[in-house]
């Protein structure tokens, strides 16, 4: 059988914000149900590169390909459907209720002028249960704490139903039970639905558990891509966070401690 197109390809990609490089000529391509963690030390770029994947940045240099085309070659409203963007921080600007708030998920999905149907609510309604938020429909977004909130985005995005998730973070406010079930949620998504997934983590154990390839961003133009557990050693890990680790094995799975 031949394989299948990618769905996200970096071809020759340079990224840098300022006069600063963060990667350059970089090349990947991530298929249908596969998983990327994007990990680097804080201002790497990390954020920049995946704002660049989304067709929110221009690169310096190269290109970014979404189902064998670009962004602009397939307008707007079809690239909604295809990528779903999770931005590191957002801002509520006016009151709404998480039932509305997640509604915004549905537009891509609407004919100009449509209306949200009810099958559309039913679609956001699950999409709540799925983030652990059942009951919160009614409630304002200005009134949720932090972790809720990132709930909240995380179920605007499964009611997007995109081809192509890119999650900027997506574990940042929850706690451990929400972490693993976020990222639970996502690998479901990959292995389920043949989406392919692109998150940038600060956990490597959780990278080595909720990834296929990992992309390492040194911040200075070197970048590292290739498949999880070659990727994510404790000497390259080393090297990347500019800090001794030691891998440690449990039950067939690695975590990294500082030395």
């Amino acid at each position: 059988m031949a394989p299948s197109s990618p769905l996200l390809e970096a071809r020759k990609l340079t990224v840098g914000v300022a006069g600063k490089i963060f990667c350059r000529d970089l090349d990947f391509a991530l298929a249908a149900g596969e998983r990327l963690a994007i990990l680097g030390r804080n201002g790497a770029g990390k954020s920049t590169l995946l704002s660049v994947l989304a067709g929110l940045r221009a690169p310096l240099s190269g290109e970014v390909r979404v189902k064998g085309a670009s962004y602009a070659e397939h307008g707007g409203r079809r690239s909604a459907l295809i990528r779903g963007w999770l931005p590191q921080s957002r801002g509520d600007a006016f009151a709404s209720t998480v039932l509305e708030t997640v509604l915004v998920g549905r537009h891509p999905h609407l004919e100009r002028w449509g209306w949200e149907s009810a099958q559309d609510a039913q679609i956001v309604r699950r999409a709540l249960a799925a983030v652990d938020l059942t009951g919160f429909e009614q409630r304002d977004i200005q009134t949720l704490s932090g972790g809720e909130r990132q709930r909240v985005a995380i179920a605007t995005l499964l009611a997007q139903a995109p081809q192509l998730y890119l999650l900027d973070e997506p574990i940042a406010y929850l706690d451990l039970k929400h972490q693993i079930a976020m990222l639970d949620l996502f690998s479901a998504s990959a292995s389920e639905n043949k989406a392919a997934v692109a998150m940038v983590l600060h956990e490597p154990a959780l990278a080595w558990r909720y990834s296929d390839r990992v992309l390492l961003i040194h911040g200075d133009g070197l970048t590292e891509y290739g498949p999880t557990q070659e990727m994510l050693t404790a000497g390259r890990l080393s090297a990347l966070f500019q800090y001794p680790l030691h891998a440690l094995e449990c039950d067939g799975r690695v975590s990294f401690i500082p030395a």
